[in-house]
C-alpha cells in the first residue's frame, strides 16, 4: 500500500521515473541540469537536503540516510561494535525487520514482553538483562512513546545503550521532547506505509559525533541498489494510485497489483526470505536520490499528516468504546502520540475483518496474529519461543487497527465507526 501518497507525490514519482539521471547521485554530486543552471553551487543532491532537513526537524546534530530502516539499524549496531555473543533486547509485538537486522549483524535478539501501551514493559525488561546484553531497542509502537524515564534509568544502571526504533513515530513527543532524541541513536523508516513515505528508505539520527562518524563510514561502504530496484519503488505509488480506486470494481485494482507483483514490476514490503530470517540481498545499501526526492516532498507535509492522524484518532476515541471493543486508555499513553494506527481490541478480530471486507473496508494491515509480524514469519528462525511473551501474544490475537492516514477522511472514519456499531458485528 501507499496510504500517504497524494497527487503531488504520485506526479513526482511519475516525473522521476523518466529522469534516470536523478536516480543515483552521491551526497554532494550535482545533476547534469544543476551544473548547467545559474548558481549551481547552491544546489545539492536530494539526499543531502533530506539529511539536513531531517536534522532540523528533529533537532539533532547528525543524520545519515540509507535505503531502508533495516539498513539503518545494521549501521547503528556496527557502529556500536556489537557482534557474535552479544545480545540486544527488543520487544515482542514487532516487525520481523527488527530482529532480522539484529541477526544479520550476527547479534542475538532477546524478546521482552509489552505493557498496556503496546510498548516494551520496563519490569519485564529488567528481568531479561544478562551480562551479554549490550543495547535496548525501544520501539514507540504505532506512534505512542514508550516509558522512556524508566527505560533510561535501567539503561544507566546496567550500562546499556538505548537505540530508539522510531519507524512508527516521527513527530511524537515525550515530556516535550521528540522521540528519537533520547538514546545514543535512533532509526526511522520511510517505508510505503510509514509516517512519511518514499516506498523504501530510512534515517539514522544521533547527537554523538564519534558514533556519527562510524555510521557515515558504514554508509560510504554500502553499495547503491540496482536501477531495476529503483524503478520498482518509483512505480509503486503510480500503480497503487490507479489500482486502489478500482480495487473492488470487477477486482480490477486487485488484479493490477497482483499482476505487477508477479511480473516483479513492484517489490514487496517483506520478502519470503525475510520471513525465514534471510537477507534478500539489498540490505544494507545507500539511500537513492530519487527516493530522497519523494521523502523530502513528504517531510514538508508531516505536520499536516500528524495533525490529521490525531483528528481521526480523536474521532475513533469518542466512538469506539463499546461492550464489544476496548481501546488503550488515554491516560496509559506516555507523551504526545501521533497515532500511526488506532488500535482497538476484541475477542473476534478476524470475524470483524471479514465482515468489514464485505463492506469494502480492508483492515488487514499485517499487524495481527503473531508476536512478530507479518503473521507467517518463521518464529523459530528469528529466535522467538511461543509462550515467552504472553501479553504480546494475547495482543496479537485480539488487536484490530483502524486507519488514520491522510487519505482517510472524516467521512471515511465515520463510515468505519457506523459499520462497527451495527449489531451484526461481533
Amino acid at each position: 500500500m501507499s496510504p500517504n501518497a497524494q497527487k503531488d507525490d504520485v506526479f513526482l514519482a511519475w516525473k522521476l521515473l523518466f529522469q534516470p539521471w536523478k536516480w543515483k547521485i552521491s551526497i554532494n554530486q550535482l545533476t547534469p541540469l544543476d551544473k548547467l543552471s545559474n548558481g549551481a553551487s547552491q544546489h545539492k543532491s536530494a539526499i543531502k537536503k533530506l539529511e539536513e532537513e531531517f536534522k532540523n526537524y528533529l533537532g539533532i546534530k547528525y543524520a545519515c540516510s540509507f535505503n531502508s530502516g533495516r539498513s539503518t539499524l545494521m549501521a547503528i549496531l556496527s557502529a556500536l561494535g556489537t557482534g557474535e555473543g552479544d545480545e540486544v533486547l527488543i520487544q515482542a509485538f514487532t516487525c520481523n525487520a527488527v530482529p532480522n537486522s539484529i541477526i544479520w549483524s550476527k547479534v542475538r535478539p532477546i524478546y521482552v514482553d509489552i505493557d498496556e501501551t503496546l510498548n516494551i514493559d520496563p519490569e519485564d525488561l529488567e528481568k531479561r538483562i544478562t551480562p551479554k546484553s549490550k543495547a535496548i531497542i525501544v520501539q514507540h509502537t504505532f506512534g505512542a512513546p514508550a516509558q522512556m524515564d524508566k527505560i533510561l534509568t535501567l539503561a544507566e544502571c546496567y550500562n546499556l545503550k538505548i537505540i530508539e526504533d522510531c519507524a512508527h513515530s516521527l513527530g511524537a513527543e515525550y515530556q516535550g521532547k521528540k522521540v528519537g532524541t533520547f538514546g545514543v541513536a535512533s532509526f526511522f523508516s520511510f517505508g510505503r506505509d510509514k509516517i512519511i513515505s518514499s516506498v523504501y528508505g530510512g534515517m539514522v539520527a544521533t547527537n554523538n559525533p564519534d558514533l556519527a562518524e562510524k555510521i557515515k563510514e558504514f554508509q560510504e561502504k554500502c553499495p547503491y541498489p540496482s536501477k531495476f530496484w529503483i524503478f520498482q519503488q518509483l512505480l509503486h505509488p503510480i500503480v497503487f494510485s490507479i489500482a486502489l480506486p478500482f480495487y473492488y470494481f470487477l477486482n480490477f485494482g486487485k488484479f493490477l497489483i497482483w499482476f505487477c507483483q508477479n511480473l516483479r514490476l513492484l517489490s514487496k514490503a517483506v520478502t519470503k526470505k525475510e520471513k525465514n530470517g534471510e537477507n534478500p540481498g539489498y540490505f544494507p545499501q545507500k539511500m537513492l536520490n530519487a527516493l530522497a526526492c519523494l521523502a523530502l516532498n513528504q517531510l514538508k507535509k508531516i505536520e499536516k499528516f500528524n495533525e490529521h492522524r490525531r483528528k481521526i484518532a480523536e474521532l475513533y476515541e469518542r466512538n469506539m468504546r463499546t461492550d464489544d471493543f476496548s481501546v488503550v486508555p488515554r491516560n496509559a499513553r506516555c507523551g504526545s502520540a501521533i497515532y500511526w494506527k488506532y488500535s482497538i481490541f476484541t475477542e473476534n478480530p478476524n470475524e470483524v475483518r471479514k465482515k468489514l471486507k464485505k463492506n469494502k473496508i480492508i483492515l488487514d494491515d499485517g499487524w495481527w496474529g503473531s508476536p512478530i509480524m507479518p503473521r507467517d514469519t518463521n518464529l523459530e528462525k528469528l529466535g522467538y519461543k511461543m509462550g515467552s511473551c504472553p501479553k504480546a501474544e494475547k495482543i496479537a490475537k485480539t488487536i484490530l487497527n483502524l486507519p488514520t492516514h491522510i487519505n482517510i477522511s472524516v467521512e471515511n472514519a465515520k463510515k468505519i465507526i457506523n459499520l462497527f456499531q451495527k449489531s451484526e458485528l461481533p
